[in-house]
């Protein structure tokens, strides 16, 4: 984050943000979020409190596949916005 945060590495594509869903899609274009059921970090957090709540096992295993897909994702994001910038 902090190559992006400090403006080491900025393209206008990013939009004014450091943000992965915005440095992501300006560096790696092919890779993106728009096919996941979770698409940002609010709506993660709110997903994985309700898993407290929850008592229906398809709805809790749903919600865990969802964000164990979101987070993968994520990683996988960072290693390919990393790669870009280091090579």
């Amino acid at each position: 984050m902090i190559p992006f945060q400090k403006r080491y590495y900025y393209t206008p594509e990013m939009k004014g943000s450091y943000s992965i869903k915005y440095v992501l899609p300006a560096l790696v274009p092919e890779m993106n979020y728009n096919e996941l059921e979770i698409q940002e970090g609010g709506s993660a957090s709110i997903a994985f409190e309700s898993l407290y709540y929850e008592s229906d096992l398809f709805k809790t295993e749903q919600t865990r596949k969802n964000l164990l897909e979101y987070c993968k994702m994520d990683t996988v994001a960072m290693v390919e916005v990393l790669n870009k910038i280091t090579l």
